[in-house]
């Protein structure tokens, strides 16, 4: 069994965990739709990307 050597201090202990935080994901308002999409993503709703057509636009139902 795997034995520590010595205790770990709580500043240890916390700058190990500060990185264990979980973040909300970042939404941009997109320029011609006013929808929120995620950065560097493709708008699903038109199919476009930095202006530019990419996939055909959805059909609403």
């Amino acid at each position: 069994m795997a034995v520590p050597r010595s205790k770990v201090s709580p500043m240890k202990k916390g700058n190990r965990q500060s990185h264990d935080a979980l973040t909300a994901p970042t939404y941009v308002e997109d320029k011609e739709s006013g929808e929120r999409r995620r950065p560097h993503h493709i708008d699903l709703k038109t199919g476009k990307y930095r202006g530019r057509q990419i996939l055909p636009p959805k059909a609403d139902a």
